[in-house]
């Protein structure tokens, strides 16, 4: 059997980024059943509701969707149940230690398999104001008019 080898994406949570100003990442493996690894290699996953909380001195990825495997039978899984994320203790004891501060939560980026095994990237994240949200679209947009009118300069068109 040949080894996966790299990293394939099969979910990613493109809001996150929106919606929060993203201050640090991890890289955490997760604990799956069966069916979930056979769910998430058809590419079936929403990381939309996702977070990750420390209860009890363990990381939990809770509101997660991976949707029942379509082979699956009694044995198949719950689609939103919590999933134990596997990280190094000083990374759990970090993440506790910033969602104890207010406006501080912990969610999803993306879920991938690397080499082989899943793995999600969790981010430390605080929330965006409606007016910081406005500023990075008007900041994208005078980027991308800053882009176009080089692009136009280069093929000999001026735009005024």
């Amino acid at each position: 059997m040949v080894k996966e080898r790299g990293r394939r994406l099969v979910a990613q949570n493109r809001r996150a980024r929106h919606d929060y100003h993203i201050e640090d990442t991890f890289e955490a493996g997760l604990v799956l059943t069966g069916t979930e690894v056979k769910s998430l290699r058809a590419g079936r996953a929403s990381l939309v509701d996702g977070y990750a909380v420390v209860i009890d001195g363990e990381a939990w990825l809770q509101g997660v969707h991976i949707p029942e495997y379509t082979q699956g039978t009694w044995t198949n899984h719950a689609p939103r149940r919590s999933r134990k994320l596997l990280l190094h203790r000083k990374e759990i004891d970090r993440i506790d230690a910033a969602t104890r501060e207010r406006g501080v939560t912990v969610v999803p980026l993306s879920l991938y398999f690397k080499d082989g095994r899943a793995k999600v990237e969790i981010a430390l994240a605080r929330g965006k104001r409606a007016y910081d949200k406005r500023e990075a679209i008007a900041k994208r947009e005078a980027e991308r008019e800053a882009a176009r009118a080089l692009a136009a300069r280069r093929r000999g068109r001026y735009e005024e």
